[in-house]
């Protein structure tokens, strides 16, 4: 205290900076990760098909807490800071980052997979889907700390790499080209060794939450309060402006007012400086836009050469792969402050764009 007051004195205006402190919860410890499941496979001549629940928790994982509120916490909010009649600091502790181990995790899943080989010749398959909600209330130790810093129970929500919906497949065909019989003029050097790979992806988005973009309580500067909702969005990149992920534009941020969305300040009851509360709207309500990936490669072995043994001494194998083959511009997330610039408009894609490259490669 006389140190911060010393220091008060030589600084300008005499203002006291609180001291900020971080630190471990005496009562920290390990978390703990509980997993269940159980399944049914069968085989379906060449293939194997198998249906799972996939179940998992986790109890007393870590998270920041933050006792003594957020920057510029008001009296109400920070009861480790020491303020005068006036509400000015005085003395005592400013943010205190703690880590503790009280926060929580929830998966549940349907996994389904088919795997083998199609009919006689036919393509050797990987096909998978799952079904699965993760569920939070906070989606790591270094995270966007909650709207208010004493109620977690407002943050549960999907997780920030929850993924509802994921299918995946991948092939593999033997094109067999050495047996077609408009091919027999043609040398089977050039006819064979011919394969065709696939592997196809599409996800559902990643959740995100929206921020208003301004101090709605006093429970200090965070710049993660969020607004109320108080209208449903259709949310699509399926329009002129595929960008417009709300579409709205920008216009969602006029004046804290929206088509769907409004910033709870200037009310009764109100605290900080904008005499507001915190927002009903949840964490991570919203989904971006789906992810769709195509990859395929077609792929020619030619042996040459034999060894005493009749193997052959080497293969030399062309490789003519395409990334994302039919080009789709998969959409990033939007731009999630209320107040902020573009609000509710895409501005990055989430892929590459389509990719192709040759290749010469020799075995031996």
């Amino acid at each position: 205290t006389l140190f911060r007051s010393d220091m008060a004195a030589l600084t300008p205006g005499h203002g006291v900076s609180d001291l900020n402190l971080s630190g471990i919860d005496r009562s920290f410890g390990n978390g703990t990760l509980y997993t269940w499941t159980a399944g049914l496979e069968r085989k379906l001549g060449n293939l194997t098909a198998n249906v799972s629940y996939v179940g998992t928790a986790g109890v007393k994982l870590p998270r920041y807490s933050y006792p003594n509120a957020y920057s510029g916490a008001t009296p109400a909010f920070a009861p480790h800071t020491q303020f005068d009649s006036s509400g000015k600091v005085i003395g005592g502790f400013g943010v205190e980052n703690v880590i503790v181990a009280d926060a929580h995790s929830t998966y549940h899943a349907l996994q389904t997979s088919l795997a083998g080989t199609v009919g006689h010749g036919g393509p050797g398959i990987q096909a998978s889907y799952t079904w699965g909600k993760s569920i939070d209330d906070t989606s790591g130790v270094v995270s966007s700390p909650p709207q208010n810093p004493y109620d977690m129970r407002a943050e549960k929500s999907p997780s920030s790499f929850d993924v509802n919906h994921g299918f995946g497949l991948s092939a593999a065909q033997d094109l067999h080209l050495d047996r077609a019989s408009f091919l027999r003029p043609v040398s089977k050097k050039a006819t064979g060794g011919w394969e065709l790979l696939s592997l196809s992806s599409i996800s559902s988005g990643l959740p995100f939450t929206v921020f208003s973009g301004i101090q709605q309580t006093g429970a200090g500067s965070n710049g993660v309060d969020r607004p109320d909702q108080i209208a449903v969005p259709h949310l699509s990149t399926a329009r002129t402006n595929r960008q417009d992920y709300f579409g709205r534009g920008n216009v969602n941020g006029v004046n804290h007012n929206a088509d769907f969305f409004y910033t709870p300040i200037n009310v009764p009851g109100g605290t900080g400086p904008h005499q507001g509360r915190f927002g009903t709207l949840g964490r991570n309500t919203f989904r971006g836009p789906a992810f769709y990936n195509f990859d395929f490669a077609l792929i020619k072995d030619t042996p040459f050469g034999h060894r005493s043994s009749g193997a052959e001494r080497m293969d030399l194998q062309f490789r003519s792969e395409f990334f994302n083959l039919f080009n789709i511009v998969t959409m990033g997330l939007p731009a999630n402050i209320l107040t902020g610039s573009g609000f509710g408009e895409i501005s990055k894609t989430a892929g590459n764009s389509r990719q192709i490259q040759f290749s010469l490669k020799l075995i031996y």
